[in-house]
């Protein structure tokens, strides 16, 4: 291990301190940030497979990727390792050149070597979220071709089509792109698993952090990164807390147990307004929550089924009460500030209409289904008020109750009825969600894209086609036209009831400054945190 005896001996004292459950303390060390969240979805630690919303957090904070954009303008694009780029003229190639002189945590010097390493490797291991970069003609048989060294810190990425370099450089600000140190995986390989074993619960990163430990469902670790080449970071530490009771994590910001409270529920949050030792930090997402019918159930198939439930959610009093101040409607795929976002939303409670289309369905009587559901207070809450109002119009939901681990691994495996949950953008250009939500080129079970469509079984049919040509379109008007009708065809006809946009609200003591709530999760910033 590379990192100081010392600086491991504090890890270990702290991470002690925090992760008992019975510890009562007064205050937070000078040096260390502590969070609490529910981070009960980290499967892995490899960027190559995180797809979840508290690991992307982590790794924006201790990886870095080619291309990184101003969180405050989306719009402003900047090299991170990159340090130039060019476009040939037939479209199909970006040549990189990176930055010189730059470090990975480990000391090893960062060059194209570790770049096309790192691409290669996402792409041969092929996990859930490879298809942000082999969307471009990518594939494990053509990638050593596709991405190559020109120089020691210059590489070519060549594609299959003249894709818009601003949506290849969004691909390329997402956690999958980020860096890994080839030298430090190659070590840890064990039979050609390009270290995914090891990385699992490892870190090969050059970001501000090092991700020290994750304890799952309990707590994970990061350290200051001191061979970082940019700006140091200001905490020594950086401690999360697998806390998803949001009255547990009120109790212990005010006692100043922790330093920021990121689950807390409107009656919290109400709760807490009027302590002048506590302070809130806001943002708008580009998070949706949303449930989804798997297609492989006959009854769920059914599209006077799916439409039915539509007319089965109290969208405005869900966000008026369980998430008050956290949520606002939002039924489309697309969130508000991405291009061709459609804010429409037809659908509200109308259990009339909802057995009308069941009499149409042959299902007069409704049914019974399960709903997995992630076991936060926020997710369950949803569930069962949706319980409540499904069962007006005769549908019985069984409530499966798991962490997020247990009910994402589910999803991903196509073995739910209904899975409610969130989903975020992986990087801001509207592709992002069609490519997920409205693209599914097969339906296999033995698929190697696995997007939402393909995990509740849905054949998108014409709309895929649609997706791809949305991409190629280089006039900004004509792409979020067709962006519009692809929303519009999903509001109607998909298995998906997308019900709000996220507003994330985080409580942070009143001597906590410097943490910035972005757009996407790994936008969320603690570096500069001073306290």
């Amino acid at each position: 291990m590379f990192h100081s005896r010392k600086l491991l001996a504090a890890s270990v004292a702290v991470f002690a301190l925090f992760a008992g459950s019975g510890l009562v303390r007064a205050e937070t060390p000078a040096d260390t940030l502590v969070q609490a969240w529910a981070i009960d979805d980290i499967i892995s630690l490899d960027p190559a497979e995180v797809f979840e919303l508290s690991t992307s957090e982590m790794l924006g904070n201790s990886y870095e990727t080619l291309i990184g954009y101003d969180p405050k303008d989306v719009t402003k694009l900047f090299g991170k390792v990159a340090d130039s780029w060019a476009v040939s003229e037939d479209g199909k190639t970006i040549s990189f050149k990176i930055k010189e002189g730059r470090t990975f945590a480990s000391g090893n010097p960062i060059t194209a070597d570790d770049v096309v390493y790192s691409f290669v490797r996402t792409i041969k291991m092929d996990k859930s979220p490879a298809f942000i970069l082999s969307q471009f003609g990518l594939t494990p048989d053509n990638v050593e071709q596709m991405v190559v060294k020109t120089g020691d810190n210059s590489f070519d990425f060549k594609m299959d089509k003249a894709y818009a370099p601003s949506f290849v450089l969004y691909c390329m600000t997402a956690t999958v792109a980020s860096v890994v140190d080839k030298k430090l995986v190659q070590e840890h390989e064990v039979n050609g698993d390009y270290g995914y074993e090891w990385l699992k619960t490892g870190y090969a990163g050059s970001g501000p952090y090092i991700i020290r430990e994750w304890r799952p469902n309990e707590a994970a670790v990061l350290e200051r990164n001191d061979n970082y080449s940019g700006e140091k970071a200001t905490m020594a530490r950086v401690i999360y807390r697998h806390i998803p009771e949001g009255a547990t994590q009120r109790l212990m910001l005010e006692k100043g147990d922790i330093d920021i409270a990121r689950n807390l529920g409107a009656e919290e949050i109400d709760g807490l307004k009027s302590n002048p030792d506590i302070a809130f930090q806001e943002g708008a997402k580009g998070t949706l929550y949303y449930f989804s019918l798997n297609q492989k159930n006959e009854t769920l198939a059914k599209p006077e089924v799916a439409e039915a439930m539509k007319y089965l959610v109290d969208y405005q009093a869900i966000a008026d009460t369980i998430m008050r101040g956290k949520v606002k409607v939002h039924e489309t795929f697309l969130p508000e500030g991405f291009l061709g976002a459609l804010n429409e939303n037809p659908y509200s409670l109308d259990v009339a209409k909802a057995k009308e289309l069941l009499a149409k369905a042959g299902l007069p009587d409704g049914f019974t289904v399960t709903m997995d559901t992630r076991n936060t207070p926020e997710i369950t809450g949803m569930a069962q008020a949706i319980q409540g109002t499904m069962a007006q119009a005769g549908i019985k939901i069984e409530i499966v109750p798991g962490d997020g681990q247990q009910t994402l691994t589910k999803y991903r495996a196509r073995n739910h009825d209904i899975y409610i949950g969130v989903w975020g953008p992986d990087y801001q250009d509207p592709h992002t969600n069609a490519d997920t939500f409205a693209k599914n080129l097969d339906n296999s079970d033995g698929a190697t894209a696995k997007p939402l469509a393909w995990r509740n079984a849905w054949d998108t049919k014409g709309l895929s086609a649609q997706v791809d040509a949305a991409v190629m379109e280089a006039d900004p008007a004509k792409r979020a036209a067709m962006y519009q009708d692809m929303q519009k065809e999903i509001l109607a006809n998909s298995p998906f009831v997308i019900m709000f946009q996220q507003i994330e609200v985080a409580g942070l003591r009143s001597n906590v400054k410097g943490f910035v709530v972005g757009p996407s999760f790994n936008d969320n910033n603690y570096v500069y945190v001073t306290k």
